[in-house]
């Protein structure tokens, strides 16, 4: 009777460590195990170092207000987080709206397609994603609208993992990968058929100057829709909690600052173009976009157990543990930020690029 009680209770406790490691949350199941994280293109013994210099640039904000910067704050925090992010969230680096009775998956795939549906764009058109990460959201929108994409990411480690991704989906002939930075674009003038950007653009210290270069590179008459990180009407710059929060979210997550929800028409306006709708995707009677990041608390501590033995067997670079850590306090600023209604990461802004200029038309 010991003997049996004895081995049931293993069996129970062998199958709960299984459901805890394996089954709970998203990890073994979106292309990233936990014994391949790593710190980007950083090598490993520098991981903790770049950790280090990634929050210097707090210590130094001017550095992070200027385009020259910006490569190297924005780069480095990739580098530092894609791994986990990965692992620990999925390949689409952005929130969603809850949907009843849908996965988070498939919660986050519907509000992809949405925005590729806004644009208006036919199967073959080409289009571009501003700020593509791994290309969660650019395979889920080929596969939708059966469009080319091209994405840009300054992260090269983040243009490997998509190319890669996309090649195992079967979409690598729709989907497009290239490094550079979408303040200075490598591509001609009048060359999309249309523009969407995923919570990306906030990464940048100048939000007119990537608007202005998305209106460059699309055609006359196309589409751009952006889903923007802002803070919104209850924001209140003399409220000490409130700044609190906005800047846990900024320093968390390589923001040069958030900005205003006022001030995104009237960028897209000042560099030419038409506002089509502007709209908090956030507002009820959408559901929350931070429950995902609530019910994920004890899927954060099984990671962060998983981590930090990780790293003590030098397995994952030892500087993983201190991300994690900051991604989860992260993670508490952005809900409060969410259930004080005072930040919403899904300000959309829908725009069309007129069919001719403001020169062309006073001319």
């Amino acid at each position: 009777m010991d003997s049996l009680a004895l081995f049931f209770t293993g069996a129970l406790l062998a199958g709960g460590l299984y459901w805890f490691i394996c089954i709970l949350g998203p990890a073994e199941q979106k292309g990233k195990r936990a014994v391949d994280l790593s710190g980007g293109s950083i090598s490993a013994e520098k991981v903790r170092d770049n950790y280090k210099q990634y929050w210097s640039f707090f210590r130094r904000p001017k550095e992070i207000e200027t385009a020259e910067k910006v490569p190297d704050f924005v780069d480095t925090f990739y580098n530092l987080v894609t791994d986990i992010y990965e692992w620990g969230w999925g390949q689409s680096f952005h929130f969603s709206p809850s949907i009843p009775g849908k996965s988070h998956r498939d919660a986050t795939r519907l509000h992809e397609e949405m925005a590729v549906d806004l644009i208006d764009v036919k199967p073959g058109d080409k289009i571009l994603d501003v700020g593509c990460g791994v290309g969660g959201p650019m395979r889920a929108i080929a596969a939708h609208s059966r469009a080319r994409v091209v994405g840009i990411t300054i992260n090269e480690y983040q243009v490997n993992r998509a190319r890669l991704h996309n090649k195992k989906a079967g979409l690598d002939s729709l989907c497009e990968v290239v490094c550079g930075n979408f303040l200075e674009m490598p591509f001609p003038d009048n060359s999309f058929d249309g523009a969407y950007s995923i919570e990306a653009t906030c990464h940048a210290p100048n939000l007119e100057e990537v608007y202005a270069e998305i209106f460059r590179v699309l055609k006359p008459g196309s589409m751009y829709v952006s889903y923007e990180w802002v803070t919104t009407d209850r924001y209140r710059g003399e409220n000490p909690e409130h700044v609190e929060v906005i800047q846990g979210i900024e320093r968390g997550d390589a923001l040069p600052g958030l900005r205003s929800y006022t001030d995104i028409a009237a960028t897209a306006r000042k560099v030419g173009f038409e506002v089509v709708k502007e709209k908090d995707l956030a507002r009820p009677p959408a559901n929350p976009w931070w429950l995902r990041l609530k019910m994920g608390r004890i899927a954060y501590w099984r990671n962060h157990i998983m981590i930090t033995v990780l790293a003590a067997l030098g397995i994952a670079p030892k500087g993983t543990v201190d991300v994690h850590e900051m991604l989860f306090k992260t993670a508490d600023y952005l809900t409060r930020g969410g259930e004080t209604g005072i930040f919403t990461p899904m300000h959309m802004i829908l725009c069309r690029k007129p069919l001719k200029s403001a020169e062309d038309e006073r001319s």
